[in-house]
């Protein structure tokens, strides 16, 4: 992909123009740092951080049938969803497997928004205009209408609180509203990909920059940093937060990926869910699991994990956890070997070093 092929966010400008450290990321311009990822990831678990992810995809489905709709695409239960809802799901494939992961947000009846990931956001618009064929319903791609600004730490309700007459005490986890942040008409989510409390601010492209620097000058009395992906990864991690891409695609299904939670086979059919049941009926030869090495060595994706000598799973993802300060991550592993305190090797250019199952979330916060 050439320079100028590569997309820009709104806020692209005001990370330049704060010395953000910028890399290619799922064909987006993305700040990976400003200051580093462990001042920034230490400032989202103890004050609150600012991240932009408006590389993320926004696509409507309005209409009669859209319910149905995404009943069929869908593995979770739709219908539990009330107006001002939000709930985590996957777009499953016929085998059980991840098209993606995304969030659906239930606006009113019959109007839904959902929200998926960046890198898939033309394979998934795709995906889902072909399985939206014979329903009553208008789907539509509106990710260049929306910025999107997650504001995370246990500091986030207090920042927000000044710039919006939302209740956002009364807000619950996976709720939202529609009001204004500084004047702006916005969505306001209580949703993130941190592990801890916090909001997703959705807003029109134009008014990106008047909500990001609004929301910097009302936290910085409260300690509010910019952060970038990389906080974002290690965040996600420490809370085991899957990432597609790396813990979950199109070879791993919704149980291998331990997230049978977002599975709901009573619901009726939906694609994958045959294979799902069958799956579950049979029982599993493999699962995502935490751990942690026992040494110095990280961990990353793409490392083989090995018992005995012998190749028996992947690295999925991995990282040093700085609040954690341990060296932490995913794998998928043989079922004999998932039960916490099962020990097994990685091979880390060439040296075997030791780690152990543990249980996860690794980090959980406090309520």
């Amino acid at each position: 992909m050439t320079g100028s092929d590569i997309k820009k966010t709104p806020l692209n400008r005001a990370h330049r123009e704060a010395g953000a450290r910028m890399v290619a990321f799922s064909g987006w311009d993305m700040p990976v740092q400003y200051t580093g990822v462990i001042d920034e990831h230490l400032a989202v678990r103890t004050r609150a951080g600012l991240f932009d992810v408006s590389h993320m995809g926004e696509v409507s489905v309005v209409g009669r049938e859209s319910l149905d709709f995404l009943q069929h695409v869908t593995c979770n239960d739709v219908s539990r969803l009330s107006p001002g809802r939000i709930q985590y799901s996957g777009l499953t494939t016929p085998e059980g497997t991840f098209v993606d992961d995304l969030l659906v947000y239930k606006q009113r009846e019959d109007d839904y928004l959902l929200v998926i990931n960046a890198g898939n956001t033309p394979k998934d618009v795709e995906w889902l205009r072909y399985h939206a064929k014979g329903y009553d319903l208008r789907l539509e791609d509106v990710s260049d209408q929306w910025c999107q600004i997650a504001l995370q730490g246990p500091r986030a309700q207090t920042i927000l609180e000044g710039l919006t007459p939302a209740g956002l005490s009364s807000m619950k986890y996976y709720s939202f509203v529609q009001d204004t942040v500084s004047g702006v008409p916005c969505v306001v989510s209580r949703t993130g990909y941190t592990g801890e409390d916090g909001f997703e601010i959705y807003g029109p492209t134009a008014s990106a920059e008047t909500l990001w620097y609004a929301i910097l000058g009302a936290g910085a009395p409260h300690g509010l940093v910019p952060a970038g992906l990389a906080a974002r990864d290690t965040l996600r991690l420490e809370a085991k937060m899957a990432l597609y891409g790396n813990d979950i695609d199109d070879t791993t299904t919704v149980l291998e990926a331990d997230l049978a939670w977002i599975m709901k086979i009573e619901k009726g059919d939906f694609l994958g869910r045959d294979a799902l049941v069958r799956q579950k009926a049979e029982g599993l030869n493999r699962t995502l699991v935490g751990f942690e090495t026992e040494g110095r060595a990280i961990a990353r994706h793409g490392h083989k994990a090995l018992s005995d000598g012998k190749e028996v799973g992947t690295v999925t993802s991995g990282t040093f956890a700085p609040f954690l300060k341990k060296n932490i991550g995913l794998a998928y592993l043989p079922i004999a070997l998932t039960r916490p305190g099962s020990r097994f090797t990685i091979d880390i250019r060439g040296r075997s070093e030791p780690a152990v199952v543990v249980p996860t979330p690794f980090y959980t916060r406090a309520r």
